[in-house]
């Protein structure tokens, strides 16, 4: 009884087996037919796919991504009939086949009961994937102007997965040509703009390898690290920046502003002075001046520098304000030292110290007042400086304005 029962149930698994495979065997046979009904192909081959009799079975995963690639074809030969195809459904097939060929080619280089591998489809996959390859590009390239990066993505990953590919290895489709280099260089863009910054970096670094847009990788590159507030590797690939492309002032000028809000004055300096020696203008001057004046407290340097600015530009007003500023605060400074004095000639003389950097500070400020009539910094410089000079009249007017 018990030999019956065994039997039995022996049978039953392998008619339920059977079935199975016979809904794959049917499955390939619609795909292959004149007039082939993709939607009752996939149905079919999708109960066989998470039936734990056939799912495992390589022949499954192959007929699925054969009837990928049949509803792929057939919608590509529009294009040679000089016909419009339904792009989406097009683009939809050729994406879902590489999933289920690398499945297929997994399970068919399994050895089998006597320990040798005879794969029966890998030939075809090659086949397959090796005709299909470059139209990855044109998938990604199609979700691309659909704005939908995240497809686009997925597509120019599949064409890399495929040159990449152990079974290409060392054939024609693995080669890291022009084809390779753009899709990867796009491939970081898209997953940049999925906000995906972490496999934007493994394409960007990636890149460094090739010449294909070099200035433009190392600028994305460095913007990821930036996102992702990576200073140690946002300032290395600065600096790799700098080496590489000297002429271009991206990398200089961010690190300037990675050494100025570190307080490594010196460093900022240095590389201020390499972006002045290739473009002198007013605006890397001003910087420098701020840089000596606030940093490094060399008044007399920041002073050149401001007036170097304005030597570029004469109405160059951020100068302009910044020369009224520096005086101004040197009076200030001075006008305290001569207010801890207590022999009144040494006061006067301090005094008059103070007031001599004040009349320096007010035509600055004046001319900025007329430019700009609002700018707090210089209506507050003009209100000290009226008041020290005891200029009433003035005094009244520029409070007066304030008060509005």
């Amino acid at each position: 009884m018990k030999r019956l029962l065994l039997t039995i149930a022996l049978c039953v698994a392998a008619s339920a087996s059977f079935a199975q495979m016979k809904d794959v065997k049917s499955a390939l046979r619609i795909a292959k037919g004149e007039n082939p009904n993709f939607g009752e192909a996939r149905t079919l081959i999708k109960g066989a796919l998470e039936n734990a009799e056939s799912k495992d079975n390589a022949q499954t995963w192959y007929v699925a991504g054969f009837i990928e690639n049949q509803q792929y074809d057939a919608e590509k030969m529009k294009l040679v009939l000089g016909q419009q195809p339904n792009e989406p459904v097009m683009y939809e097939a050729l994406g879902a086949i590489l999933p289920y060929f690398l499945k297929a080619y997994e399970l068919d280089q399994q050895p089998n009961e006597k320990g040798k591998i005879k794969p029966k489809y890998t030939k075809d996959i090659k086949s397959i994937l090796g005709a299909n390859h470059i139209y990855y590009i044109n998938g990604g390239a199609y979700y691309f102007d659909q704005k939908d990066y995240k497809k686009a993505y997925d597509f120019f990953k599949q064409f890399l997965q495929i040159s990449n590919h152990d079974m290409f290895k060392g054939e024609p489709t693995a080669a890291r040509d022009t084809n390779y280099q753009q899709v990867d260089f796009y491939a970081g863009f898209a997953a940049s703009l999925i906000g995906d910054s972490k496999t934007a970096i493994q394409h960007f670094e990636d890149m460094k390898q090739f010449d294909y847009k070099s200035n433009e990788v190392y600028q994305a590159l460095a913007e990821e690290y930036r996102t992702m507030k990576d200073t140690a590797n946002f300032e290395k690939t600065l600096q790799e920046g700098v080496q590489k492309f000297p002429e271009e002032n991206y990398y200089l000028l961010n690190l300037i502003n990675i050494y100025i809000f570190s307080n490594k004055n010196e460093e900022a300096i240095a590389y201020l002075d390499k972006a002045i020696a290739q473009e002198p203008s007013a605006q890397l001057y001003d910087v420098k001046g701020k840089v000596y004046e606030n940093g490094l407290k060399n008044y007399e340097k920041a002073e050149e520098c401001f007036n170097k600015a304005l030597e570029v530009d004469a109405n160059y007003i951020e100068s302009i304000g910044n020369l009224g500023r520096l005086y101004y605060n040197q009076g200030v400074n001075q006008l305290n030292e001569a207010n801890a004095i207590n022999d009144v000639a040494q006061f006067q003389a301090a005094k008059e110290k103070a007031n001599v950097l004040f009349k320096k500070a007010l035509p600055y400020f004046e001319k900025v007042h007329k430019i700009k009539p609002d700018d707090r910094d210089a209506l507050t410089g003009l209100r000290g400086i009226y008041y020290n000079l005891n200029m009433g009249p003035e005094l009244e007017a520029i409070e007066a304005q304030m008060n509005n």
